[in-house]
């Protein structure tokens, strides 16, 4: 049955023009293609990758980030309390006013009390800058070096000169070795962003990220099958354009260079808008959904080929419009441009700030930062 399911999927007239085929990809007189099989490859490199990041991170980044001054936080930890930790990890980070009221009954102590140390537990989970630092200065070697490799193996090649050229002869066009390295290498390293996501710094677009890893995953690997291989070189390097503009950004932003940030930031913010929301669909996806129609009727994987390009032109608007609201925070002359999907450490004297205000419009004045009705709390505390 599932040979059957197979056979079907894999039909020609599904994703090549008519009158085309996989028989047109077979390797002869000298001439090699793409083949299914040479996706394996990724997976070891995927682990290579994995390996070679803990190694970096540890003899290179860690040091370059005690350079730069980047060191890891102190932080006040949660007091041991079984009943406290179980309801944090087995119902919410976040107790509403009511949960709180409960807790401190059974556990012996203040309301107060209970909110530092849910303050302060969820603060241990957030990581610290010594960590964002190194995951960034790891994206950013990659992207940078692949930028620059990919523009060294496509610069001399037609088709990034003349669009219609990635369509020329289609699908016969044979496969050239800088291509083959390009494509692995790329995406090994998405497949590898895919099995250290679990650990990496959650950020609030996470589900974004996870759509954009196994969408790019996929539009490569369709792409290396069905030999759009020439579409898929250009999209990689569209997308490198910018990635390590951004991640360097954040390295000089966790080192606190809050000029060296801004304007890097800046220039980010121009190159993602020329190349992700002006090149990308204007040149790429013109050149995949309009220029073949001139050439072939449409076929199911022209649709599914451009539905992905699609996917992730939505989530190029997404972003942009992310880096839109920090560039806003950015222009009244903010001293840093944050991250937006980050989350913020709380500290207890901003929780203190909140329960002064409090006091003072539900119990009255307050004395020593509490309530003359409440006053018999400890400093530790």
């Amino acid at each position: 049955m599932l040979s059957g399911l197979r056979a079907w999927l894999w039909q020609d007239w599904i994703w090549f023009p008519p009158g085309l085929g996989w028989a047109d990809l077979e390797s002869r007189d000298g001439k090699v293609f793409g083949q299914s099989g040479d996706l394996w490859v990724t997976l070891p490199i995927a682990l290579c990758f994995l390996i070679i990041r803990q190694v970096f991170e540890w003899k290179v980044a860690t040091p370059l980030a005690l350079l730069l001054g980047v060191r890891e936080e102190v932080r006040v930890h949660a007091s041991h309390n079984p009943l406290l930790e179980s309801y944090f990890r087995s119902t919410t980070k976040h107790p509403n006013q009511s949960a709180v009221e409960c807790l401190s009954k059974q556990a012996g102590c203040s309301e107060r009390q209970v909110h530092r140390w849910f303050r302060r537990r969820r603060n241990q989970e957030r990581p610290n800058k010594l960590k964002k630092f190194r995951e960034a200065s790891w994206r950013f070697t990659f992207y940078l070096l692949a930028f620059f490799a990919g523009l060294a193996a496509v610069i001399d090649k037609p088709w990034f000169y003349e669009k219609e050229e990635m369509w020329k002869d289609f699908p016969k066009m044979p496969l050239l070795p800088s291509q083959y390295w390009y494509y692995m290498i790329e995406l090994g390293f998405y497949i590898s962003l895919l099995f250290s996501v679990a650990t990496d710094v959650k950020r609030k677009d996470f589900k974004e990220q996870i759509i954009h890893h196994m969408a790019t995953i996929m539009l490569l690997s369709f792409s290396w099958l069905v030999n759009y291989i020439r579409a898929g070189t250009m999209i990689m390097l569209i997308h490198d354009a910018s990635d390590y503009l951004l991640e360097s950004a954040k390295m000089f932003n966790y080192a606190g260079w809050r000029k060296t940030c801004n304007y890097i930031f800046i220039l980010f913010a121009m190159v993602f808008f020329i190349t992700r929301l002006i090149l990308f669909p204007f040149w790429i996806m013109h050149a995949t959904m309009v220029y073949p129609l001139s050439l072939y009727p449409t076929f199911f994987g022209y649709y599914f080929f451009n539905g992905l390009l699609m996917v992730l032109q939505g989530l190029h608007v997404f972003w942009f419009g992310l880096i839109l609201r920090m560039a806003i925070k950015f222009l009244p002359g903010n001293d840093i441009v944050e991250d937006e999907r980050s989350d913020k450490d709380e500290t207890d004297e901003s929780e203190d700030e909140e329960e002064e205000k409090d006091g003072k419009t539900k119990n009255g004045p307050v004395q020593n930062g509490h309530s003359v009705l409440n006053n018999n709390h400890r400093k530790t505390d």
